[in-house]
């Protein structure tokens, strides 16, 4: 399960790399005041994802327990930071051009690989033999 999460995350972590430099491309980080996207949440929702992941990896190779849930909570609050991401960006379609005009596929592609690392981060955690 270690391999598969392992997989999960790097997908997540490719799509939400290829979304983070499409938006700072199209002048994200330069907008006006007023944006869908505060610069602290762009850059703490990748933090926690990286940190959690870390955590994971910590945990695969230590056997440790404690670290595998610790992944999970970290990966929990990166999961809401991005529900928030979702949600404004759903909002922003009626404003125009919406959130710079993020491609569809890479939000989806995002999204279903981080729900499905959460969930087997959590699985793991929550296994009686994990490791």
């Amino acid at each position: 399960m270690g391999l598969v999460t392992a997989a999960t995350g790097t997908v997540a972590a490719a799509a939400g790399a290829y979304l983070l430099h499409f938006w700072v491309a199209r002048g994200g980080v330069r907008r006006a005041k007023v944006t869908p996207f505060p610069l602290a949440l762009i850059l703490s929702h990748p933090a926690l994802a990286v940190s959690a992941l870390a955590c994971w990896a910590a945990a695969l190779v230590t056997g440790v327990r404690a670290l595998a849930w610790l992944a999970t909570a970290g990966l929990a609050a990166t999961a809401l930071l991005g529900f928030v991401m979702f949600t404004r960006w759903l909002g922003t379609g009626r404003h125009g051009d919406g959130a710079g005009g993020l491609p569809l596929l890479a939000v989806t592609l995002h999204g279903a690989a981080g729900v499905a690392t959460f969930a087997l981060v959590f699985l793991a955690a929550s296994a009686a033999r994990a490791f």
